[in-house]
């Protein structure tokens, strides 16, 4: 049975820097939680909010039970649901009804949500039917539903159109996206036509922080958090409290981002993670993944220390 929470709506939209949190497996393939809570902890640690079962934490390889027990887990232990975005997006409008009832009976301050990314190129009318349908259905204010643009993985798009469609008849409640295209121009557009009426849009990179957050942009979700969550949530609060000032941890947050970039970004995490808190199991993953090769275990760490980088605060996972 689900803990009961007094979960209220958000004071304030979110903002600044979530990670999709990795998602640690035990010997025998589950997720081990005392690991993820303290994964988790330390990303809080660092100022930095907890967008768990993203594209990062290999939420498409876990069931929704295993997705459920884990975020209660999480905040049963103690870190602020306020903090928390997780992802509750599937093809099924039921299955993804019921991830974000869950979610938000936990208290959590919204939920990213992918479009459904089975069929191929469906309509913009399919789109908005299958989010229409989801809101319709989970009927509740306290829903804040964070879009999920990530086509080069789902091969469906979340267009200027839909965004509009969606913002004039759930104002209030869809409001912001996740932009992980790496498409710069679609970013643009995107915080140029809706910013200003509040809503929230978040980069996938940090490398993108600099020139996103003077046009209206609220903040970065990504995939390095996992790696350098101090320096990064630091980067951000020096782009928004000091912008035309240098950043002093500019250089390292962007070189951690090429070099994790430039390999398998999820096995090459979990390995350096494996490596720098002596936990073994960190570098698992669940099929169809692999683990990090040799050699590109060899390449990572050379190019790591090339760069000088060091982990901050491990103290969390001891």
């Amino acid at each position: 049975m689900m803990t009961s929470f007094n979960a209220e709506l958000p004071a304030q939209p979110l903002s600044g820097v979530f990670a999709p949190a990795l998602t640690p497996f035990d010997s025998a393939g589950k997720i081990d939680q005392r690991v993820f809570t303290a994964h988790c902890r330390w990303l809080v640690d660092a100022g930095v909010g907890l967008a768990v079962f993203g594209t990062n934490s290999e939420a498409a390889s876990l069931s929704l039970g295993e997705r459920q027990d884990a975020l209660e887990e999480l905040i049963v232990s103690g870190l602020d649901p306020r903090r928390f975005m997780p992802g509750t997006g599937t093809c099924s409008v039921k299955e993804t009804v019921e991830l974000t009832r869950h979610a938000l009976g936990l208290g959590v301050s919204g939920v990213l949500m992918l479009p459904p990314f089975y069929y191929p190129d469906p309509s913009e009318d399919g789109l908005f039917s299958y989010f229409a349908d989801v809101i319709d259905t989970v009927a509740d204010d306290r829903l804040r539903l964070y879009l999920y643009h990530i086509p080069q993985m789902t091969g469906v798009p979340i267009t200027l159109g839909l965004i509009e469609r969606l913002l004039k008849r759930y104002s209030g409640t869809v409001c912001g996206l996740k932009d992980s295209s790496g498409d710069w121009s679609n970013i643009e557009a995107t915080i140029r036509a809706f910013s200003a009426d509040g809503f929230s849009v978040f980069p996938a990179s940090e490398a993108l922080l600099a020139k996103a957050l003077p046009l209206g942009a609220v903040g970065c979700i990504s995939a390095t958090a996992n790696m350098n969550p101090f320096g990064l949530a630091r980067y951000y609060q020096s782009l928004v409290t000091a912008p035309d000032a240098h950043a002093p941890d500019e250089a390292m947050t962007l070189a951690v981002r090429r070099v994790f970039s430039s390999m398998p970004m999820i096995p090459a995490m979990k390995y350096t993670l494996s490596q720098v808190t002596a936990s073994p199991g960190w570098a698992d993953v669940r099929p169809p993944l692999t683990s990090l090769s040799e050699q590109d275990r060899l390449t990572l760490d050379q190019a790591l220390k090339e760069i000088g980088f060091q982990m901050e605060g491990l103290s969390a996972f001891v």
